[in-house]
Formats: C-alpha cells, structure tokens, sequence
C-alpha cells in the first residue's frame, strides 16, 4: 500500500498539530518537538493505519503516547509520540525496556528515543484479533497454530528474562501479526519488578477466556480447558523449558 508523507515543518499546521501535542499543546511545545524530530532525522510523516484521532488515521494510541508511522533517513519507523498529558515524563525507560525485549529477539526493533519520542522498527501487519478473524479455508490451523507457537516462545524468553509485559490478558491491542514477523507489541506498561506472567496471561487469553479463544477452538479443536489449566499451573510453579514444552504439548502445538 502507497502512504503519502507530509513534511514535519507541516505539523504547526492543524489538523497535524493535534496529533503531534495529542490531547493539548501550545505553539511553543510544538515548535520545540519539530525541532526535535528534526534532530532524531524524522522528515516526515503519513497518516494512515487503523486508528483515528479527529479525521486523521494513526497507527495506534495508548496511555503515555500515540503512534505514525513516519521516514527516518527514507527508511519506514514507526514513531510515537509522547502525549501531552502523560505521568511519563520522557521515553527513556520505554526505550530501555524496549532494548531488553530485543536482547531476546522479542518486539519491534528499537532505534532511537528522546525526551518525547521513540523511533521503533515499523511493523507492517494487522492486530492478531482481525487476523484470525480473516482466516479461513485450507490451512487455517497450520498458520493458526504457528503464529501462536511464536507468540508463546517469545512471552517464554520474557518469562526467563524476569520481564513482564502487563497487559497481555487483551492480547487484541498488543500483538500484531506481521508480513515478515509476528511479534509483541507496546511496552509501555511492562516492569521487571512484577513476577512475569507473560506465558500464563496470553494461553489464557487465546485457549481459555476470551472471544479470540473461541474463534480458536473453532479452527482447531483444543485439549479441555481442565487440561490447559493444570498445565499452566504446574509452568507457573516452575518456569522450566521443560513444563513449557508440556504446555505446548496439551495446547497441541
């Protein structure tokens, strides 16, 4: 798909101003973050993805920031912007957090952050909600059981990596299902500090509690949720590789 960039002196203009001091900004505030995004090499940006601000389309939105997609030295980024009326000071321990992801190969790819952005590896996909709800006809199963096989290796490697995501129980927002990799997404609530949940938090939301759970039973007919249980339980004891591969194992993957 073709996306159409604006340059970022544009963005003092509105309807691009909102978007970039999103929910309220002055004069002053935007001025500085265009010239902040001059000095991260951002030239410019396009509106386009699922989500909608006013009439503008945007990649996504959460609580400390929202997301476009943009060019960094001709290169497609995605890049997100710290709200204005964010508890987060700055994208620093976002940006950190990120790097620990991609130590263990899990998330997009980090690549630079400032006090009001963070420029990450642009993924071109669509969130897993809407894609299992596209699949259908022969070898729907197969590239069912695939994409959540991967999902599940990575929240195991951040599992071990004493990393919690937070908020993997609406596994709708926070994982997208890519062209060239599926992966985690938004890492704006994650912590070191909290004991990891990430394994136990998305087998729930795709096998046990969820519309996306019984969107996936229907592609493939799974173990009981009795089963899926107890084997949770004993990962959740003990995170071995070896009561993961169990739990793979009842979840017939």
């Amino acid at each position: 798909m073709a996306h159409s960039f604006i340059s970022i002196n544009k963005l003092s203009e509105e309807p691009y101003s909102k978007i970039l001091g999103y929910p309220k900004a002055t004069n002053r505030q935007i001025k500085s973050r265009i010239s902040e995004l001059d000095k991260l090499k951002i030239k410019s940006i396009s509106f386009s993805g699922p989500t909608t601000i006013g009439n503008l389309a945007i990649l996504g939105k959460g609580y400390v920031g929202v997301v476009v997609l943009a060019k960094k030295n001709n290169k497609l980024v995605a890049l997100k912007i710290r709200r204005t009326d964010s508890q987060r000071k700055e994208m620093k321990k976002e940006s950190v957090l990120l790097k620990l992801v991609n130590s263990v190969n899990v998330g997009p790819k980090m690549i630079v952050a400032s006090k009001n952005f963070l420029v990450m590896e642009y993924l071109d996909g669509i969130k897993i909600s809407e894609w299992i709800y596209q699949l259908k006809g022969v070898g729907s199963a197969k590239k069912l059981k695939l994409t959540i096989k991967k999902i599940l290796e990575d929240c195991y490697r951040l599992d071990q990596i004493g990393f919690d995501h937070g908020e993997l129980s609406n596994i709708s927002k926070h994982v997208i299902v890519g062209k060239t990799k599926s992966t985690l997404i938004d890492f704006e609530s994650s912590s070191t500090e909290r004991k990891p949940s990430n394994v136990t938090s998305i087998t729930q939301a795709f096998f046990i509690g969820s519309g996306i759970a019984k969107k996936t039973q229907k592609i493939y007919k799974n173990s009981s949720k009795e089963k899926i249980i107890k084997a949770l339980k004993q990962y959740k004891q003990e995170k071995t590789r070896e009561n993961f591969d169990e739990l793979l194992k009842v979840l017939k993957l």
